[in-house]
């Protein structure tokens, strides 16, 4: 079985920053600050959201709130952001599912992921983990899972955080490479998919390690692989995908914090200061490394320039696997 989508090295970009003068003279913030999560409450943007949010705050002055948008394959959320004043007030938890994965299987969008945000910086890198209810539990690799499924496709389906989400793409890329039929049942986050991949409603899904990582520690679900190049240190007993035999198959999700296009520059740099000065703070770390989650702390030029590699790999990867939203 062979799959590939993998994130590589980051390259230089201009981001939009045009701005209206008399705003930039303004206090910031005026007011509270809110970050739209695109997806339900429980998934890792919301977790990872509510980690950041707590930490900016004091040093912002104002309460930070986490807005649960979900919908739509976070097409609901991240339009909202587009279309907020560009203020500074009102930012995005992103994802390459929201913004790189979306170009590849929608034939339109309400908005250009790059014309329309002004990149803060990728606040995080997460492993997908390969999670099975426990009436699958004896299924103890890959193989041996679309095995079964092959042997009964009446049955075999997978959830997802939604459509476009990388679980959904991980997921179709596993149909392709197994040569199995399965239902995609996409959910507003992962949260509600994985609800219901432990009342064993769904057969399988590749999640993002921060939402799973709870299930998987309480033995409600059991995890067969992660989709990163190595294992992931929140799950060393679980091997990768390419150690599970399933060679070249690679997802490597992200999670970065946005604005409108048209925030002022000065209003950026504050939030990418604040931003990473957090993802450094040692008890962030700690409670980054229990989700499984990587802190990373880009520059936005470096974000910007990530993005645009992506959505490039990520419509490659949609065509490739037939994926389409409508």
């Amino acid at each position: 079985m062979s799959s590939r989508v993998t994130r590589r090295g980051v390259t230089a970009a201009a981001v939009c920053t045009a701005t209206v003068p008399t705003r930039a003279q303004e206090a910031f913030p005026s007011r509270s600050v809110r970050i739209v999560v695109p997806y339900a409450p429980g998934g890792s943007t919301d977790l990872l959201a509510r980690i950041v949010a707590e930490r900016i705050a004091p040093e912002l002055g104002q309460v930070v709130v986490v807005e649960n948008r979900p919908g739509g394959g976070a097409v609901i959320g991240s339009e909202a952001v587009a279309r907020a004043a560009p203020d500074g007030h009102t930012l995005l938890m992103a994802t390459n599912g929201s913004h790189a994965i979306n170009v590849g299987i929608f034939r339109s969008l309400p908005y250009d992921p790059l014309r329309d945000f002004a990149p803060i910086t990728i606040v995080a890198s997460v492993p997908l983990v390969l999670v099975v209810p426990q009436a699958m539990a004896t299924a103890t690799t890959p193989q041996v899972l679309a095995e079964r499924l092959r042997a009964r496709p009446e049955q075999a389906s997978f959830g997802s955080a939604g459509t476009g989400a990388s679980g959904h793409l991980a997921g179709e890329m596993f149909k392709r490479a197994a040569s199995i039929d399965m239902v995609h049942v996409p959910y507003r986050g992962d949260g509600p998919a994985l609800t219901d991949l432990v009342a064993g409603r769904l057969s399988m899904s590749f999640a993002n390690l921060p939402a799973a990582i709870g299930f998987i520690r309480a033995g409600t679900l059991h995890a067969l692989a992660v989709t990163t190049p190595t294992r992931s240190p929140a799950l060393p007993d679980v091997p990768t995908m390419r150690e599970a035999g399933v060679e070249d198959f690679e997802v490597d999700p992200w999670y970065g914090l946005m604005a409108p296009s048209g925030t002022p520059p000065a209003r950026i740099a504050r939030l990418h200061h604040l931003t990473v000065a957090a993802l450094r703070l040692v008890e962030v770390r700690e409670q980054f490394a229990r989700l499984g989650a990587q802190p990373m702390g880009s520059t936005p030029e470096e974000f910007a320039g990530a993005l645009r590699a992506d959505i490039t790999r990520y419509v490659q990867a949609a065509r490739a696997a037939n994926i389409a939203a409508n």
